[in-house]
């Protein structure tokens, strides 16, 4: 698939200029304050962002995180359905538009996006990043209430990233029912938290039984062999920070792993994987223990010795979320 270096690079080049202004106390506030909003209950009619000093504090916040848990999403479930590149493309509760710049580094060119969300100032500072990226040049950033009122046009691809945290159960309902009747095709990623593992789950059950497949991260559209409340199902993406990130999110290093729930469905037909990496393979002397989500459904834990040569040369390689075995290129 596309190298996601460019867009990821480019998106963190225009947040730089953008916030160049944005003195790092007042954004560290507004994310501090960001961030206790985002682990409470929000009612649906009123939105996190209030001003562009939120929405700037949330772009440098989350963007570079949503962008490459997004992505990830993406890359699995484009294994999946390898000859399908969308024509359309509708970001719900985008913000910013993260999300959009997810797809473009999936697949390339452009194509019809449309970015709904409830908070003008979020869409109006979205518009201006998504000037650094050609693919998004004649996007569409429309103000939208996103719940039970929502309508959508018909489209072929619907994202919903870190958005069903925010609704009601009911607006939830709504919100993947209504996609679900639009959509050839839905990602839904959220916190790779037991709490959104399982609205990832709740999503997945809606989906499926609304005619799609699942293509990722799940080699089955059977139920999730993870018994309720005894694990959660999550995945991991390596964000590079910027010297502002670490400004405003405090700390040293110069990445953090974001932790991620997702499913991708989609009505076309679709080639899942045989196996998923679960879990971050444990490397020791002579062996890799890989733990798998299989077809049948069914979790396993496998070990990988040098006497399977190749392949235990590809288990040493594998990372968390990765196909299994190894897709052929």
């Amino acid at each position: 698939m596309n190298d996601p270096a460019s867009p990821a690079e480019a998106l963190r080049s225009k947040l730089a200029a953008l916030l160049d202004g944005l003195p790092p106390r007042q954004a560290a506030q507004a994310v501090d304050r960001l961030i206790a909003n985002y682990r409470g209950a929000t009612p649906t009619d009123a939105p996190i962002l209030r001003d562009r000093a939120d929405v700037a504090a949330y772009a440098a916040y989350r963007m570079p995180a949503t962008f490459a848990a997004v992505h990830s999403a993406l890359e699995a479930f484009a294994q999946a359905v390898p000859d399908w590149v969308p024509g359309s493309h509708t970001d719900i509760g985008g913000g910013t538009g993260a999300a959009t710049w997810a797809v473009t580094a999936t697949w390339p060119g452009e194509r019809s996006v449309t970015v709904l969300d409830w908070a003008e100032p979020a869409l109006t500072l979205g518009r201006d990043i998504a000037e650094a990226n050609p693919a998004l040049q004649n996007a569409r950033w429309q103000r939208a209430r996103i719940g039970s009122a929502l309508t959508l046009d018909s489209t072929d691809l619907v994202t919903v990233s870190y958005v069903l945290n925010e609704l009601t159960a009911p607006d939830r309902t709504a919100l993947v029912d209504t996609a679900a009747a639009a959509a050839r095709s839905v990602v839904i990623v959220e916190a790779g938290t037991p709490a959104g593992y399982a609205r990832v789950i709740e999503a997945r059950d809606r989906l499926i039984s609304a005619g799609f497949h699942i293509a990722a991260p799940c080699p089955h559209s059977a139920a999730c062999p993870i018994a309720p409340g005894a694990d959660w199902c999550h995945f991991s993406a390596r964000v590079s920070r910027s010297s502002l990130h670490r400004q405003i999110k405090g700390g040293s290093l110069a990445y953090e792993d974001e932790k991620f729930s997702y499913v991708a469905a989609t009505r076309l037909p679709v080639t899942p994987a045989p196996a998923r990496v679960v879990r971050k393979p444990q490397i020791r002397k002579g062996q890799v223990l890989l733990d798998l989500c299989e077809t049948e459904p069914s979790l396993r834990r496998t070990t990988v010795t040098k006497r399977h040569g190749d392949l235990y040369k590809a288990a040493r390689d594998a990372d968390w979320g990765d196909a299994w075995p190894p897709l052929a290129e």
